[in-house]
C-alpha cells in the first residue's frame, strides 16, 4: 500500500469492491484509488469478477440488501437450489483459473490479506492447523475409528444436525479425527486428514449469526494457505501446506459435501 496514505487497508479496497465500505469511508478510498493505479486496476479486476459472479445467479435476486443469500424472483429458492448454484458459481471460478493455467487472481493470488476485523475465519484456521497438525500422539480428541460420533457429537455442539465428516479418499487424504474448538467465541469444529506421506490438512467449521456474504478466498501465512467461505450462518476454512491446487481440490470436495 502507498505509504502516504497508510489508513487504507487490503481490507478497505475488498470492502469498496464489494460494495461494503460505508460511506463515509469511500471518498478517503476513492481519492487513495485515483492516486495508486497499480491498486486501482486491481480493484477494477475484483469488480469486474463481482459482475462475472453476479451473472451466474442473472435468475436470483437479493432477499435483502446486505444479504447476499439468494431468492428467485417468483418463489424462494430451495436449498436444492441455492446449493446447486453455488456450486456451479464455484466451480466455474475454478474452471476459469484452470483454463488460464492459473487461479483467479482477485481469489486466488492476492498476496496474504490485512483482514477486516470481522474476516477472523482464516486466521483462526491457520492456528489450529499450526497447533494441532504438527502433534504426534494428541492431534485430535475423537479418532477416525470413531467417525459416526465424531460427526454427531460436532454436529450438536455447532446445532447442525445433519453434519457429515466430508470424505477425502478421492484425493488421497484419509481421516485422522476431529475435536471441539473455538471459531469466534463459539463451539467450532476441526477435522484433521493426513496423505500417506505424511502431510496433514484440517477443514474447520463455525458458525457465526452475524455473517452476511457467500464468497470464496484464499488466504496465505508463509507456506500455510487457507481457502475459506461463507455459506449462510456457517463459515468453512481448509488450511495445509500443499500446494493451491490440491487445497482447491479439497475445498471442492467439502463444499459438495457439507449441509447448507
Amino acid at each position: 500500500m502507498n505509504e502516504t496514505n497508510p489508513t487504507v487497508t487490503e481490507a478497505d479496497l475488498h470492502a469498496y469492491a464489494d460494495g461494503q465500505l460505508p460511506e463515509a469511508a469511500r471518498a478517503r478510498v476513492e481519492a487513495y484509488l485515483a492516486e495508486n493505479p497499480d491498486e486501482a486496476a486491481m480493484v477494477a479486476g475484483w469488480r469486474t469478477q463481482n459482475a462475472g459472479i453476479k451473472s451466474l445467479f442473472a435468475g436470483y435476486d437479493k432477499s435483502r440488501d446486505t444479504d447476499l443469500q439468494l431468492v428467485t424472483p417468483a418463489e424462494p429458492a430451495s436449498p436444492w437450489k441455492m446449493r446447486s448454484a453455488l456450486a456451479a458459481a464455484a466451480v466455474a471460478l475454478f474452471a476459469l483459473g484452470a483454463l488460464s493455467d492459473r487461479f483467479i487472481p482477485p481469489l486466488f493470488e492476492r498476496p496474504p490479506l490485512q483482514l477486516a476485523e470481522s474476516e477472523t475465519l482464516p486466521k483462526q484456521a491457520e492456528t489450529a492447523f499450526l497447533v494441532y497438525a504438527s502433534e504426534v500422539r494428541h492431534p485430535v480428541e475423537v479418532f477416525a475409528n470413531e467417525e459416526a460420533h465424531l460427526a454427531t457429537w460436532l454436529g450438536k455442539r455447532l446445532a447442525i444436525p445433519d453434519l457429515k465428516v466430508p470424505d477425502l479418499k478421492s484425493l488421497g487424504f484419509h481421516l485422522v479425527g476431529g475435536r471441539l474448538l473455538p471459531v469466534d467465541g463459539r463451539p467450532g469444529a476441526m477435522f484433521m486428514y493426513e496423505d500417506q506421506g505424511g502431510e496433514r490438512l484440517t477443514v474447520i467449521v463455525g458458525r457465526n449469526k452475524e455473517n452476511r456474504t457467500t464468497s470464496f478466498r484464499f488466504a496465505s501465512a508463509k507456506d500455510v494457505e487457507t481457502f475459506y467461505w461463507i455459506d449462510g450462518e456457517l463459515g468453512y476454512a481448509v488450511t495445509g501446506e500443499i500446494s493451491r491446487d490440491m487445497l482447491r481440490k479439497v475445498a471442492e470436495e467439502c463444499y459438495r459435501q457439507f449441509p447448507s
